[in-house]
């Protein structure tokens, strides 16, 4: 076990721009008991799932003209994200981050609606907001004293950790389900990465990793590191009100696959109004799923609490997590904000990322389909509202997922070469 030993005293005060330690321990977010700061993961109590304490003298540093001075990446937030040590060299930074809230005017008419954002993700390092949680997640690696790290992936995962361990000369491990898409399995392999492919679903993947964690030095992101990697979807969150002038929208859509990313955006709403950073409600939040994995957005039609685990049978592999880890957590913030989990078809999944592409030039994955796909099934049923500033998020670059697109996109002419040819086809076209 990789436990770091927390001061005793206060740390030396750092230079403006330097990293300090801001986290006093873990804290089980079922029965509340504290556990030290190590990778960890479950409660040694209840084996309820670990989250970061963070210490209010330290966090209170976060204000909107340090933020604002602070480096063009997710690292702007440090005051605010889970920082082991105060050697800078723990930090691990390839410019994940600060990705662009884009005004969707197109699509928002397309839809009924009426003020649309896009945070649009696809612009990160490796193609996807999976940048975001492996930045901080190698960062506490290198502080806990890891020299290989691995996770259990449906493949931007695996992407985004090859990714940042070859910049930061880490060993990596990486385990997919076998039949991923072949660009995320070259995406992943093309940075030196172990790739492990595995038969089985991801939650076969994900179950194995576990039992490797037992027995591995290694650091997983998503299992032993889990309450640190977790926080960086925080800054999504972050940066959406600090790129809406320090205000909150009314309403946030997001992909659901494990439901962490959802929460944690809940969660850096709560810490910015906290922090005196922004004013006003938290945002209504609703989350999005494809029919053939979709286990929150069952539970949340059947209002019963109770995730169910499904097999799942779905183009949008990256979402496809059969028994989401922060399901019930997902489902009691889309309660307690008023907002929904939806689910929509294969089929809405491939015209939702049509839609997007067509109407606002901005090329989406599947899982940024099923969100515009499912965005739109809320906007029909009056969940989400045309008088509502709304924030749709786009979580990874189609180029992953072209394979999906192969049998409804492709030339829409064919012609020979000369003039001649191009005006007998353009003729018999209409």
């Amino acid at each position: 076990m990789h436990t770091l030993r927390v001061p005793a005293g206060p740390l030396a005060a750092p230079a403006p721009d330097q990293l300090r330690a801001n986290v006093t321990g873990l804290r089980c977010r079922e029965c509340g008991a504290p556990e030290p700061v190590g990778a960890r993961y479950v409660c040694s109590d209840c084996l309820g799932p670990l989250e970061v304490v963070y210490d209010p003298a330290v966090t209170a540093r976060a204000t909107r003209a340090r933020i604002e001075a602070g480096p063009p990446s997710l690292w702007r937030y440090a005051d605010l994200l889970p920082v082991l040590g105060p050697d800078p060299a723990h930090r691990v930074d390839l410019g994940a981050g600060l990705t662009p809230l884009r005004p969707a005017p197109r699509l928002a008419a397309a839809l009924g609606l009426g003020e649309l954002w896009l945070k649009d993700d696809t612009r990160n390092p490796s193609g996807s907001f999976k940048d975001r949680v492996v930045s901080v997640a190698l960062s506490a690696a290198r502080a806990l004293g890891f020299t290989t790290v691995a996770c259990a992936s449906t493949g931007n995962l695996a992407n985004a950790v090859a990714a940042h361990a070859a910049s930061s000369g880490l060993d990596a491990y990486v385990f997919i389900p076998e039949d991923l898409e072949v660009g995320k399995i070259v995406a992943s392999a093309v940075y030196g990465a172990e790739v492990v492919a595995v038969r089985g679903t991801y939650d076969q993947v994900n179950r194995l990793c576990s039992e490797l964690a037992e027995r591995e030095e290694w650091g997983f992101v998503n299992i032993n590191l889990r309450p640190f990697y977790a926080e960086g979807s925080k800054t999504i969150g972050f940066e959406i009100a600090e790129q809406l002038g320090w205000t909150l929208p009314d309403h946030v859509v997001l992909p659901v696959a494990s439901g962490s990313m959802l929460t944690k955006v809940h969660r850096a709403f709560g810490q910015l109004r906290d922090h005196g950073l922004v004013d006003g409600g938290i945002p209504r939040i609703s989350g999005a799923q494809a029919t053939g994995c979709s286990p929150v957005a069952a539970a949340f039609t059947r209002g019963d609490g109770e995730v169910v685990p499904q097999r799942p049978d779905t183009i949008a592999r990256s979402l496809a997590i059969g028994d989401p880890a922060d399901g019930r957590y997902a489902l009691r913030v889309a309660a307690e904000t008023g907002g929904a989990i939806g689910h929509v078809s294969d089929a809405e999944v491939v015209a939702g990322i049509g839609l997007l592409a067509r109407t606002e030039g901005v090329f989406a994955e599947t899982a940024g389909g099923v969100t515009v796909a499912t965005l739109a099934a809320l906007a029909r049923q009056g969940v989400v509202g045309r008088d509502e500033r709304v924030v749709a998020m786009i979580s990874g670059d189609g180029y992953k997922t072209v394979d999906v697109l192969a049998d409804t996109v492709g030339p829409t002419l064919r012609t020979g070469p000369s003039l001649r040819d191009w005006r007998t086809a353009r003729a018999a076209r209409g």
